[in-house]
Order: C-alpha cells, then sequence, then structure tokens
C-alpha cells in the first residue's frame, strides 16, 4: 500500500479505467448476431466456457436443478435463504417507496403509473469465484418489481449458483458467458429471447459488451473492478481495517482500496496487519498484487477527506470515525456506504439487505446501485378537459409558432 501526504495527491488517485477492450468484443457480438446459435456454441467452446452440442445444452434443465439442491451443502442453503429474504424485505421497501398517482386539474387529469419491464437478464460471473450471490442481488428486485421473464446465465455454473438463481425466482438458467451471452440476449436467437434489459457485473469483457450493446437493450450501468475507500481514525481498527481492504483486493488484481487518514501510525499498523493476513491468506496471489495498488492518504482534518471522497466517488464507502453519524450526510458520492465498525462491507455484499451490484470506476457521481427501480419504468398519462384542451392549445400554438414547427401548431389550433 502506497502511503501519500494530502499535499503530494496525484492523479493516480483519481484515475479512471478506460474500457480498451471495447473494440476487442465487436467480432464476437457480430458473430452472433449473424450466427445464432452456431456462434454461441462455437465461441462458447473457444474461451472454454462450457461445451454445447446443441442449443438445448444452454440452458440448465429441471432435473439439473434438482441435482443441484442435492450437491448444495444444507449450511450454505440456508444461508442463502436468509440473504433472499433480507434483499426481498429491502427491495419491496424500495418498490413502496414509489406512488402512483392521479391528479385534476382544471377538470382533467394528469398522472404516473408504474409498470414492470417484461424480460430482464441477470448475468452471474463465473471466473475465480462462484458468485452465487449475484444470482439474488440481481433476481430478487426484478422479482418485487414484478417482471414476467427473469433469466440467469452464468459460465461454467455450479450447483450453488444454480440452487442460488431457482431460490431467488429465475424464470429460466442459462450456462452461457462472456460477450457472447451479452450479445445473445441483447439481440436474441433462434433459442434465446431478446430482453429488455441486461444487469449483472462481470469481467471487462462483459462490461465491454454491457456498453457495446446499449441501446439495443437497456443495461444497468458499466462497472469497472471492485473498490472500497475507508476513512478511519482509531489504530484500534487496525486489524479489522486490513481485512476490509484486503476483502476488495481478493476479487480481482485491478482492485482497489483506499484508506484515508489523519493518524500515520494507524496507516503504519493497517499496513502491518495486512502482511500478517495475507501470509495464510488463500487468495493471496490477487489480493497481494491489488493491495500493493492500494493507497493510504494522511489528511490533515475531516474536511479534506470528505472532499477527497466525493472527487474519488468510489464503490463502497466505510466511515470508522468517531463522528461518522456528524459527518455522513456531507459524502454525496458512494455506491453503498458503510457506517461504524459493526457494518462489515462484506455484510452488504453478502446478506443485509442492500444490493451489492453497485457503479465503480467513479460512476457514483451519476448513479447509484441496482434496485428494483432498475425493473420498472414511469408512465404517464392524461385526459384533459374540453376547457383546459382551448386552454393549452392556446399556450402551444404560440410556442409551436415560434419553433417554426408547423405541424405542432395546427393540431394545436384544431382543439381550440
Amino acid at each position: 500500500m502506497r502511503t501519500i501526504k494530502y499535499s503530494e495527491i496525484d492523479e493516480i488517485f483519481f484515475q479512471k479505467i478506460d474500457f480498451e477492450h471495447l473494440n476487442s468484443v465487436d467480432e464476437i457480438i457480430k458473430k452472433v448476431k449473424l450466427k445464432g446459435d452456431s456462434a454461441l456454441i462455437e465461441l462458447s467452446k473457444n474461451f472454454n466456457d462450457g461445451i454445447f452440442n446443441s442449443s438445448n445444452d444452454f440452458f440448465v434443465s429441471d432435473d439439473e436443478i434438482k441435482l443441484a439442491y442435492k450437491k448444495t451443502d444444507k449450511k450454505i442453503l440456508d444461508a442463502i435463504k436468509i440473504a433472499i429474504k433480507n434483499v426481498e424485505e429491502f427491495s419491496q421497501q424500495q418498490l413502496n417507496s414509489i406512488k402512483e398517482f392521479e391528479f385534476q386539474k382544471e377538470n382533467s387529469i394528469l398522472a404516473q403509473k408504474i409498470v414492470p419491464l417484461k424480460r430482464v437478464l441477470c448475468y452471474c460471473p463465473g471466473g475465480n469465484y462462484p458468485l452465487l450471490s449475484s444470482c439474488y442481488m440481481t433476481i430478487v428486485p426484478a422479482k418485487i418489481a414484478g417482471v414476467e421473464e427473469i433469466y440467469l446465465t452464468s459460465p461454467k455454473i455450479s450447483p450453488e449458483v444454480i440452487v442460488s438463481a431457482h431460490l431467488s425466482g429465475a424464470t429460466k438458467i442459462y450456462k452461457l458467458g462472456g460477450a457472447q451471452a451479452i450479445a445473445a440476449f441483447a439481440y436474441g436467437t433462434e433459442s434465446i429471447k431478446e430482453v429488455d434489459k441486461i444487469t449483472g457485473p462481470g469481467n471487462k469483457y462483459v462490461a465491454a459488451a454491457k456498453k457495446a450493446i446499449y441501446g439495443q437493450c437497456d443495461i444497468d450501468f458499466i462497472a469497472g473492478p471492485s473498490e472500497v475507500l475507508i476513512i478511519a481514525d482509531d489504530i484500534n481498527d487496525s486489524k479489522l481495517i486490513a481485512a476490509d481492504m484486503l476483502a476488495q483486493c481478493e476479487h480481482d488484481k485491478d482492485a482497489r482500496s483506499y484508506l484515508i487518514t489523519d493518524n500515520i501510525e494507524l496507516a503504519k499498523k493497517v499496513e502491518f496487519e495486512a502482511q500478517e493476513i495475507l501470509k495464510t491468506l488463500k487468495t493471496k496471489d490477487i489480493a497481494k498484487i491489488s493491495f500493493e495498488k492500494s493507497i493510504c492518504v494522511i489528511v490533515d482534518n475531516i474536511n479534506q477527506a470528505i472532499e477527497l471522497t466525493n472527487k474519488r466517488a468510489p464503490e463502497h464507502l466505510e466511515l470508522l470515525t468517531k463522528n461518522a453519524d456528524d459527518i455522513k450526510n456531507s459524502f454525496t458520492n458512494y455506491g453503498s456506504l458503510f457506517i461504524g465498525k459493526n457494518c462489515a462491507e462484506v455484510f452488504g455484499d453478502y446478506c443485509s439487505g442492500t444490493n451489492h451490484v453497485l457503479p465503480t470506476n467513479k460512476c457514483t457521481k451519476y448513479t447509484g446501485g441496482l434496485s428494483v427501480f432498475d425493473y420498472i419504468k414511469i408512465l404517464t398519462y392524461q385526459k384533459l378537459s374540453d376547457k383546459y384542451s382551448k386552454d393549452l392549445a392556446k399556450t402551444a400554438s404560440i410556442l409551436a409558432s415560434k419553433e417554426g414547427l408547423y405541424a405542432h401548431k395546427l393540431a394545436a389550433d384544431l382543439r381550440r
């Protein structure tokens, strides 16, 4: 971990990741659009994502689901059920916060209604780790929103991922992955229906593919490697802080952890504790590389910490300071906030109820994390009285004339 003073801060701390891999997925997407299922069979074999003899092998059958339950340890099964329940409760609260309404004006009605999307794809990574938690994080909000068809796809799919997807409410579970899977569900093939939206995390090629197909269907956001920023001031929390930083670092070699503190001794102790943990950490080959690229900034005061954090706009933000409740509202750019040492960031990753599919790469400046809102659309409608229609026609006619849109003016004038 590199330790620097606030006065020495450089662009590395604020650096965004460029998706230079975008061009590398163009040919994959074109091939899937052109050849459909046969391209998926070919590409999955080439990228070692699975061997499919026909399109019937793309999805998980009922027999495979039953077998997955038998292979899943009861402790894991129970943990999945608890996590799903918590995510369901939080998602339901989110949905309840949106209201349909009608209001009357001049004997006319203007209104808002909530309509769920019809068909979505939830992507679950299948690379270094079987992220079974990504299943319920993406599927459950869609289910609560009322989405009719919810597909889950994951390469090299494990029994635990199958069980998690099934318990969460997936309509159908697929074994496809990578950019080719994103293209297939965006454009459709002989055996795969095109979806209205694609959500969920993935590697850099999945991210590049989501960016490339945006507009054909919607996506949640383009996410980079995982990241956490911790603001801390108590040296007694050094081991806890080191563990939280390494929890992000073990995701992949490009993951990042940031520590901001006014206590140089705390910074030194966190470095020591992290090195001690790395000696026996099973994921140290990845975590060590990422931790070495992580940054600690020594600030003079909390205002500097707030400034740096809002500019960095982290995915996860932890406040481990004595005055955390007093300063929490000063932070405006983060994916998810964890206040106090009882709130391990990993609780958000797995089971507290908030979503772990979060924007990274400074995207929290303009968007929040995945939620039930991503699976609905807000529609408006109106029904006008004769009098109010005539009143609006006068206004619309004047404005249309000024813009030079004379068919607009005519449409308004005919209602005067």
